[in-house]
């Protein structure tokens, strides 16, 4: 890698130069054996052209992406593959952009002669802290190969689950932006224009038919208004969701939406067990293995008891026990099932079966609901557009028929 650099040299005078190493601090050590007094020094790939960066914005590391990195490496370090080379092989073959520089960057870190898990936490976009500790766990039990494979069948499940969840909604969502857009057009732009034929013919008019032209008169006088005020409220609502007090409140309302919240406690309990039983079976402690849950459960209030179990533990309390005074988040059989975990020494597998079980509850949840909201949908937009064809069409049919 080349990197430019500005430095002071032994009789003060300065230079500037470019030095080829394989990181940052490779160069600065050489640098300073010359006898140079650095100023600055950044990589030369920073001066690339303006459209370069911009593609290089577009690039992102996808889940999938992830899923497919650990697999191709629990099949290398199970052919007993040098971790260096493993990490300069993947560089080279991988086709994400960013996901490339990354991997080089982590193959010259270990050249430098750092860990695989302290060379993945350099880069914790891509892999987060329990991905870097489940590493971490396998340098130490000399199990990198199951590890790996560990977190491809796990970021897989996870996968797939999230997209089995996002996908249930697009067909609904993407039905209801249509209704809504035609809706507008069609009181904006056609039923105004109706409205003075209507007006003009002197009939008396059903009062359906007059509460729609009011409506169309008020969202063509103030429709931009009201847009401007959407777009801030929900433009200050974003931002008020990213803080942490905001953050909460949203995930305490989710947790309260009827059905909703059935559907979102499960899926939480998924990820629980999990990633508890992921994590306990390469070996981390318990202890570990909440504070990386909590971390990574998207909950700020599964967050919390996970943490508040992590207090308890620490207390002498078993897993079960911190567990149980969440009756309303933590249901009783996990509880019992933990408890039946802890006294056989099967906790690991216990959680297992229960992540099993509430990834097959959240799917069939995902399917009544889909089940559910299509039949909704159909009557509802099919009343909305009987309704608005009727206000339309009633007062034209009695002025023929005056004529």
């Amino acid at each position: 890698m080349l990197f430019n650099y500005e430095a002071i040299d032994e009789t003060g005078a300065k230079k500037s130069g470019s030095i080829d190493a394989i990181n940052v601090d490779v160069a600065i050590s050489s640098l300073q054996r010359r006898g140079l007094v650095l100023a600055g020094i950044k990589g030369a790939e920073t001066q690339s052209s303006f459209l370069s960066k911009k593609i290089s914005m577009l690039d992102r590391v996808s889940n999938k992406d992830i899923v497919i990195l650990s697999r191709q490496l629990s099949t290398l370090f199970e052919a007993q593959v040098s971790a260096l080379r493993v990490f300069r092989l993947l560089a080279g073959e991988t086709e994400n952009n960013v996901l490339r520089v990354q991997l080089g960057n982590v193959a010259d870190d270990l050249q430098s002669g750092a860990s695989i898990s302290a060379a993945l936490a350099k880069h914790p976009k891509i892999f987060n802290e329990f991905y870097v500790s489940m590493v971490k766990a396998g340098e130490e039990s000399g199990k990198l190969n199951e590890v790996f494979e560990y977190l491809a069948q796990y970021l897989d499940r996870s996968y797939e689950l999230n997209s089995k969840v996002r996908g249930a909604l697009i067909y609904p969502a993407f039905v209801v932006v249509t209704f809504l857009t035609v809706m507008i057009l069609m009181f904006t732009v056609v039923i105004p224009k109706i409205s003075g034929i209507l007006t003009e013919s002197n009939v008396a008019l059903p009062f359906y038919t007059v509460i729609i032209m009011g409506i169309s008169n008020f969202l063509v006088s103030y429709g931009f208004f009201i847009f401007g005020i959407l777009v801030v409220v929900v433009f200050f609502l974003i931002r008020y969701i990213r803080t942490p007090s905001g953050s909460y409140a949203f995930d305490h309302f989710k947790m309260n939406i009827p059905y909703i919240s059935t559907l979102y406690r499960k899926l939480y309990l998924s990820r629980f067990a999990d990633n508890m039983n992921t994590m306990l079976s390469s070996g981390i402690p318990i202890i570990r293995a909440l504070e990386l849950t909590a971390n990574i459960i998207n909950n700020k209030i599964y967050s919390q008891i996970m943490m508040n179990a992590v207090e308890s533990v620490k207390g002498g309390k078993t897993l079960s026990e911190s567990l149980s005074n969440n009756p309303h988040e933590i249901p009783g059989i996990l509880v019992q099932m933990t408890k039946v975990g802890e006294e056989t020494g099967e906790v690991g597998q216990i959680l297992k079966t229960l992540a099993g079980f509430y990834t097959r509850e959240v799917t069939t949840a995902v399917d009544s609901l889909v089940s559910l909201i299509e039949p909704a949908m159909i009557v509802l937009l099919g009343g909305g557009v009987a309704v608005l064809l009727a206000s339309v069409l009633v007062p034209i049919y009695n002025i023929a028929g005056a004529q």
